[in-house]
């Protein structure tokens, strides 16, 4: 039997991975998904910037394949899947309510106690996203790509807003059970829902970072999916 090749997926979060790590694995069965929780949001991460996010990145698979002494041509692909959370909005966008220790979000503005502090993270969120969504490759040659849930994955998949960690538990593994054994419900949700923007990935990306499209709920991940799909779903 052939090696099987490593899809590696970054996602922000445990939640995130309980929704879709199981799911991923059957759609990639012929490879073996490697799901990585960031605990966090790299773009906005103190230290990272344009200059020097790719090789975060690139040091996070470093690591992994370290751990398992894997090379780089064990590799198929990496999967990065970014939340938008309003980065693109103007700063007017961003609401200052004392009320809201956290940044609460609407699919038009953001609301908080500090917004200039805010602001800043979207424009560093914003110079790091420009660096991302357009790279082809990290650690050498490992094909990258960079897929966006807006305003975030809970808005994307559960077209819910500023939910608790509870909540995201619970939501994640709802998500799961009602798609893992039903991959083509899965694909034709992900792909052709309202929200899916499946163009082409730069096109996709031009369209999230255009008005208050980064807080409204969509997603282009459907893309990654274009070339699997036959396999699950008989009239795609």
């Amino acid at each position: 039997m052939a090696h099987k090749k490593i899809v590696y997926v970054i996602v922000e979060g445990p939640s995130d991975d309980e929704a879709l790590e199981m799911i991923l694995t059957r759609l990639f069965k012929k490879n073996a998904v490697h799901v990585e929780i960031y605990h966090g949001d790299i773009t906005t991460d103190d230290g990272v910037d344009a200059g020097n996010i790719v090789a975060k990145i690139g040091d996070l698979v470093k690591r992994y394949a370290n751990s398992y002494h894997f090379k780089q041509s064990d590799f198929l692909q990496v999967i990065h899947l970014l939340d938008m959370d309003g980065a693109y909005i103007p700063d007017e966008a961003v609401k200052g309510d004392s009320s809201k220790k956290h940044a609460f979000y609407t699919t038009s503005e953001i609301l908080t106690a500090y917004p200039d502090r805010i602001r800043e993270r979207n424009h560093r969120k914003c110079k790091n996203l420009g660096r991302l969504y357009g790279l082809n490759a990290v650690w050498g040659k490992i094909p990258y790509e960079a897929y966006y849930m807006s305003a975030n994955l809970d808005h994307v998949l559960y077209n819910k807003l500023n939910t608790s960690d509870e909540e995201k538990a619970i939501n994640s593994m709802a998500f799961a059970r009602r798609y893992k054994d039903h991959l083509c419900e899965f694909l034709t949700f992900i792909s052709d829902s309202d929200f899916a923007v499946c163009t082409t990935r730069r096109d996709s990306w031009e369209f999230i970072k255009q008005d208050r499209h980064s807080l409204e709920r969509h997603t282009n991940l459907g893309i990654c999916f274009k070339d699997i799909r036959r396999q699950y779903c008989k009239d795609a």
